[in-house]
């Protein structure tokens, strides 16, 4: 990776709102590696701590199993994050914009993880008006997950998220606001300082993407609450009807290292050790976040605390438990995608039975099938 192309890591406060490409390195580039590594030791030496226990002592509770993997999935979407950030700063990648609606997409990230929110303690609270972008859907994707990752994280109470227009210049805006600090937690003697707090892995993941995508981000920090906004200078007006009208980048670049697919969710459900290992090798060039259960039951136990982008299962496994649980999770999350792994076929296959839409490739062409597969159905619009 060319480390010049970089830029620092920002800080932004409310005197300094609007984001703007910083090219330097140096500084920059060290305190954002060194902020990883402290991150990243936090629930890795807590998971740690539990291995431990758990060695000496022979039992571990639900509860504590629950923190284990709550630690090792926050270790890994520190590291996740710090991958897209090296990838979308190297320039291997540059957006290719389309039109997308931002109620829609914004909606359907806030239902794929409810679970999560609601095992949170999160109160959502939505005033979404219609609006439409052109924008890179990968990176617009990526971008909503890190704004989520970041919300999440840090919200005390409830979050806000908003979306209108502004009619001067004409461009949509999306807002995100939440308490950081409760009201009864502030001091009464001294004014609230700076909330650097705030600006961990997902921060700076989410502020390089919107620069990226030419979004000009501002956010106030006052008395414990925090307000983010992205302003959309490229927005769907009434008569602009083809994307030559506007001035946008190159073509992305495609290839082996272009992950279409980064920061999308999947989980495999695969009994054979087989069939996880020749997955496992098929999609590790695509950007994606992959977790593997061996049955239904696993799967169920893993959905309850939130529900990926897409589900890859063995043919051999798909029952009247997995077909009634699959309804389930259609209902809360009606764009999960679903992909088979048959015993036989050479080709995509694509059925829909009683309104479930299912993918379907042979086993034996997972390695040359199953990237078209997830490509398909991740892209769908709805």
């Amino acid at each position: 990776m060319d480390l010049s192309v970089l830029p620092a890591a920002p800080s932004l406060v409310p005197s300094q709102a609007n984001v703007t490409p910083d090219p330097a390195l140096g500084d920059g580039f060290r305190e954002l590696v060194g902020q990883l590594g402290r991150e990243i030791t936090a629930p890795m030496t807590a998971a740690l701590e539990r291995v431990n226990a758990f060695a000496t002592t022979g039992r571990m509770d639900r509860a504590g199993l629950r923190a284990l993997r709550d630690e090792i999935e926050a270790a890994r979407r520190l590291g996740l994050g710090a991958q897209q950030i090296s990838r979308f700063a190297s320039g291997r990648v540059r957006p290719q914009p389309e039109r997308l609606s931002l109620t829609k997409t914004l909606r359907e990230a806030l239902a794929q993880r409810s679970r999560e929110t609601a095992s949170r303690g999160i109160d959502l609270r939505q005033d979404l008006n219609p609006a439409e972008v052109y924008i890179d859907a990968s990176m617009w994707s990526a971008l909503l997950q890190a704004l989520l990752d970041w919300s999440f994280e840090h919200a005390r109470s409830h979050i806000e998220f908003r979306i209108d227009v502004k009619p001067w210049p004409v461009h949509a805006r999306l807002a995100c606001r939440f308490a950081y600090i409760p009201a009864d937690e502030l001091p009464s003697a001294q004014p609230v300082p700076p909330a650097q707090q705030l600006e961990t892995m997902p921060w700076q993941l989410l502020i390089r993407l919107a620069r990226i995508l030419g979004l000009v981000a501002q956010r106030e920090d006052k008395d414990g609450d925090t307000q983010l906004t992205l302003e959309f200078p490229r927005t769907v007006t009434e008569g602009v009807t083809a994307l030559a009208t506007l001035e946008f980048d190159e073509p992305a670049v495609t290839g082996a290292n272009s992950q279409p697919m980064v920061g999308r969710h999947v989980l495999v459900i695969a009994s054979r050790r087989e069939t996880r290992n020749s997955v496992r090798d098929t999609l590790r060039s695509m950007g994606l976040m992959v977790d593997y259960v061996s049955s239904i039951e696993e799967a169920k136990q893993f959905c309850e605390g939130g529900l990926p982008h897409a589900i890859i299962f063995e043919a051999a496994l798909a029952g009247e438990h997995f077909r009634k649980l699959r309804a389930d999770w259609s209902r809360e999350v009606p764009t999960l995608a679903f992909i088979e792994i048959a015993e036989q076929g050479r080709e995509l296959e694509v059925s829909d039975i009683g309104g479930q839409r299912t993918s379907r490739i042979g086993r034996d062409v997972v390695a040359s099938g199953l990237p078209s597969a997830l490509m398909f159905e991740l892209s769908r619009d709805g």
